[in-house]
């Protein structure tokens, strides 16, 4: 058995047995039930874990302990808080590439041991990962400067539908990074390096998505030197701030 599909049940709880059998599984899907927290044992097999539409409101470091095959991790719409993620939940994943934890309770994405540790491995992985991160839909109001650094192969940044009153520093850092999202948020002002690194020629990939629309920040106060590094310009959304 390679994939198992629980989807839209009302499973609550799951043996730490449950799985023992199946040692081949790469898929499992537990959306749309009434899970409080995410399985322990699952099978070290795995690649894709999707739970999103539960009650989950705690990630436990001991449950993703020897999943370093997963690549997707779906958390999307469940009661999770900034404080409810364990210091190195993520810690040895370090095939993952796509995570969402989107439209839960998270408010803020701090530097150091809260945020920045879960993915302290991600770029030991033999291979480039490039990382999909998907944040939208929460109620974040800040991201501290630092907090993604140890994420340095990021290629996509799903902040939209937050609180944010500004870009997040240190995206120019990111060498790799290709698509922002921070559309619907409480951004009222662009500076000339949010975005960009300081000199030229020093990103890797450039932008082909930032989506800036439903914000209060005008496009005509922006200075064009703020996306020196995004080649077309149709790759920019601004506007349509009511």
């Amino acid at each position: 058995l390679q994939a198992l599909i629980l989807v839209n049940n009302k499973i609550s709880k799951i043996s730490p047995l449950a799985f023992a059998p199946l040692k081949k599984l790469e898929r499992l899907y537990l959306s749309k039930n009434n899970l409080k927290e995410l399985p322990e044992n699952m099978p070290k097999s795995l690649q894709e874990i999707r739970a999103h539409e539960n009650e989950i409101s705690k990630l436990r470091k001991a449950v993703f302990n020897g999943l370093n095959q997963v690549i997707v991790l779906e958390l999307g719409t469940n009661p999770i808080k900034s404080s409810g993620i364990e210091n190195g939940a993520f810690q040895g994943m370090k095939r993952l590439s796509y995570i969402r934890i989107a439209d839960t309770n998270i408010t803020s994405i701090p530097k150091g041991k809260k945020f920045n540790y879960h993915f302290r491995d991600l770029h030991r992985s033999n291979v480039a990962t490039s990382i999909q991160l998907g944040l939208s839909f929460n109620s974040i109001s800040s991201v501290e400067n630092g907090s993604l650094n140890n994420v340095p192969h990021l290629r996509e940044l799903h902040l939209n539908n937050n609180e944010l009153v500004r870009v997040p520093s240190g995206l120019g850092d990111h060498k790799y990074i290709q698509v922002v999202y921070l559309h619907n948020n409480k951004i009222a002002s662009i500076g000339i390096n949010d975005f960009c690194p300081l000199g030229y020629n020093t990103k890797k990939a450039s932008y082909s998505g930032v989506s800036l629309f439903s914000n209060p920040v005008q496009y005509w106060e922006i200075q064009p030197s703020a996306f020196r590094c995004i080649h077309e310009r149709s790759a920019v959304q601004i506007g349509n701030y009511k």
